[in-house]
């Protein structure tokens, strides 16, 4: 017989209310982060931005559920610099670490994931960090040495110590992980979860199971691959040129024993790496494009035009993997239900050249490098669909991930919130323009230091230290940067009002380095 007295159903309807209250202190509605982060992977080899050359069904999903920024850009064209200005929210100029072979990151400074730890929030990095010093401000972690191997690499663990273990890096990193998602951190807090690959780094080793992708792929050479850099001294300058300085062995994997290069011998290491069994697939395929390469006698543009196709192709293959583990993480979280309340970021430290102006590699401010791909997939609550073509850069991210958090961001941040955008509404004060500084010269590659504004329609870079050099483009009417019109009749008036702007972002950003 059901009980009906008053005081019983009284302290019965009590405890179940403490108990409720109970539960929703430990269910923390705050969206989680993943962010997923690749060093050198460009827009124009991600099929949402470009279906030129690759298809990366799994990244596209993220787009296609989500949001895709066609105008996100880096401050500064360089990993570390890339990713100190990720982790503050602010310009190199204000984090202090300026370029790859003289700084080290003061992780003692204010950083967005120490201030989501404050929160409440559990955090966690793995893969590449690129630093120069341990990381602070995260639950759990494990990085690469610095740019880290693809083959059976090394990881640094939290006590200090680092360990080999085998198979290839992108898998790992995600099986890292994953593991933390399911057995590494407490389910009831939210999270954020950095995964930060190598790929698609220098020298593109391919995953062995996709050696063969991509074979019979003729990519299209871009217009300007024979640029003669008219106007452009800076650009002339450089020493990332495919067909000059572009290595036969270290690059595109044309060698034979006894055959020796300057970066033949990076290369060697690298593929020590590999068992036994491993090495003798990996030979099995690139000794038969050595035999082939060797019988043809290439010279001229028809050499440089071969490194360009091994260069794609190889790309292309890690970008294939990379897609794969996106595509596991996705799965993972659908799976999981965390989907419905995860913000989860694809993006890049920089962009690429991909053949654009005979190169490879990044560091100047022109379009391939400067810009990055972004694409979001937005947590409930979040509407937004499609494209956002606002002017967005890497400073934004700390500033997006302490508000959806629900945390105070802070007035020394530089980076501007993208969650209006993200709600479908882009503020009337939206920065117009875009600051950009690079300083890592003389060094690897050799890119004048140069700083510089993009707005919407233009482009105003000088090039200072050794060279006194300034560049002025029409992005509408010129989007490939090959007509320098700085000094040309007509654009004075142009150029002295970018002049003024940049001086105002240089001014905003309290950089002690201007003209």
């Amino acid at each position: 017989m059901m009980n009906h007295n008053p005081v019983f159903l009284y302290a019965m309807t009590a405890v179940s209310a403490l108990s409720s209250l109970a539960s929703c202190q430990r269910a923390d509605r705050r969206p989680n982060i993943v962010f997923i982060m690749t060093d050198d992977h460009t827009a124009q080899m991600m099929s949402c931005f470009d279906n030129r050359h690759v298809h990366t069904p799994n990244l596209d999903r993220i787009a296609d559920d989500g949001v895709r920024f066609t105008n996100a850009f880096v401050a500064n064209s360089l990993s570390g610099p890339s990713r100190a200005c990720l982790l503050t929210g602010k310009h190199s100029c204000a984090n202090g670490f300026y370029d790859n072979t003289t700084c080290v990151f003061d992780f003692s400074q204010q950083t967005f994931p120490k201030l989501l730890q404050d929160a409440g929030y559990q955090t966690a990095l793995v893969g590449k960090l690129h630093l120069e010093a341990m990381p602070t401000g995260f639950d759990w972690w494990e990085i690469i040495p610095g740019q880290g191997d693809y083959y059976n690499p090394d990881f640094i663990t939290m006590d200090g110590s680092t360990h080999q273990e085998k198979g290839y890096l992108t898998n790992i990193i995600t099986d890292k992980s994953l593991d933390w998602l399911e057995n590494g951190r407490d389910k009831d807090k939210p999270f954020c979860l950095m995964i930060h690959h190598k790929a698609v780094h220098r020298n593109w080793l391919p995953e062995l199971k996709y050696l063969h992708e991509y074979e019979d792929k003729e990519f299209v050479l871009p217009d300007n691959f024979h640029d003669d850099y008219q106007g452009r001294p800076a650009a002339a300058a450089q020493e990332m040129s495919i067909a000059r300085d572009m290595d036969l062995v270290y690059d595109t994997k044309i060698w034979r024993k006894g055959d020796s290069t300057r970066l033949s011998g990076g290369y060697l290491s690298f593929l020590s790496r590999l068992e036994p069994e491993e090495r003798a697939v990996y030979d099995a395929f690139y000794d038969s494009l050595a035999v082939d390469f060797h019988s043809r006698n290439l010279e001229g543009k028809a050499l440089d035009e071969f490194k360009y196709q091994r260069y794609m192709r190889d790309y292309a293959k890690v970008v294939k993997t990379l897609d794969d583990n996106v595509g596991r993480v996705l799965d993972y979280l659908k799976e999981k239900g965390l989907d419905k309340n995860t913000l989860i970021v694809y993006t890049s430290d920089q962009g690429f050249y991909m053949g654009e102006h005979g190169w490879f590699d990044k560091r100047f401010m022109y379009e391939e490098s400067m810009r990055t791909p972004l694409v979001m997939k937005l947590p409930e609550g979040f509407r937004r669909k499609g494209d956002i073509d606002a002017l967005v850069q890497n400073i934004d991210f700390a500033p997006t991930f302490l508000e959806l958090a629900g945390v105070e961001v802070p007035d020394d941040i530089h980076g501007e919130s993208l969650v209006p955008l993200l709600k479908g509404q882009t503020p009337d004060d939206w920065r117009k323009s875009l600051y950009y500084h690079f300083y890592e010269f003389p060094a690897e590659h050799m890119v004048k230091r140069h700083y510089g504004i993009r707005t919407e329609r233009y482009k105003l870079i000088r090039f200072y230290d050794d060279i006194d050099v300034w560049e002025l483009y029409d992005l509408q009417n010129d989007p490939s940067e090959m007509n320098n019109l700085y000094g040309t009749e007509g654009y004075e008036e142009l150029a002295e009002e970018l002049k003024d702007g940049l001086r105002t972002l240089q001014e905003k950003y309290n950089d002690p380095i201007r003209f």
